[in-house]
């Protein structure tokens, strides 16, 4: 079905909104997966508090015209599915990064993280921020046990001292 012009002009403005909250926006190609499939990654990506649209590329150009995400505007042939991870940088590679391996018609195009072009294996190999806090405190207390250890150890050998 064709767009008026306030169709387009609302589509622009929606994507433009999308991308000027966002961390990190991808680019994939859908062609050839079903509907239902689609259906159950918007659900995924919704959850996930990610934002997903399907654009035309003339209107997915406009829109990010001026943002950190303009990079990706060479990316943008065939049919355009974005997402923009507003609460995780990770969160939409991590999300079609899963989705390819399910749909081997789907393809991941190009990722953009602060406004620079960059590989969406790595965008979605960032930890989540849950698991960020988890391998910090695992350090920490890697680090607090080891220093404890060594104390008790110069103790010791103080000790022995002493009483050699």
């Amino acid at each position: 079905m064709a767009l008026n012009l306030e169709g387009k002009k609302a589509i622009v403005a929606e994507v433009a909104e999308a991308a000027k909250g966002a961390q990190s926006a991808v680019v994939a190609d859908a062609r050839g997966v079903t509907v239902d499939a689609i259906t159950a990654l918007r659900k995924e990506a919704r959850e996930a508090g990610v934002t997903m649209r399907v654009v035309r590329n003339t209107l997915a150009r406009r829109a990010l015209q001026g943002t950190d995400y303009e990079c990706l505007t060479e990316s943008f042939s065939g049919p355009t599915l974005i997402a923009f991870s507003a609460e995780h940088p990770g969160a939409a590679a991590r999300i079609f990064k899963d989705f390819a391996k399910q749909q081997d018609q789907f393809e991941v195009k190009a990722a953009a993280f602060e406004g620079a072009l960059v590989d969406a294996e790595l965008l979605a190999s960032l930890p989540t921020y849950d698991e960020a806090i988890a391998k910090l405190m695992s350090v920490m207390k890697e680090a607090s046990a080891g220093k404890l250890v060594r104390t008790i150890a110069a103790v010791r050998d103080q000790k022995e001292q002493e009483a050699a």
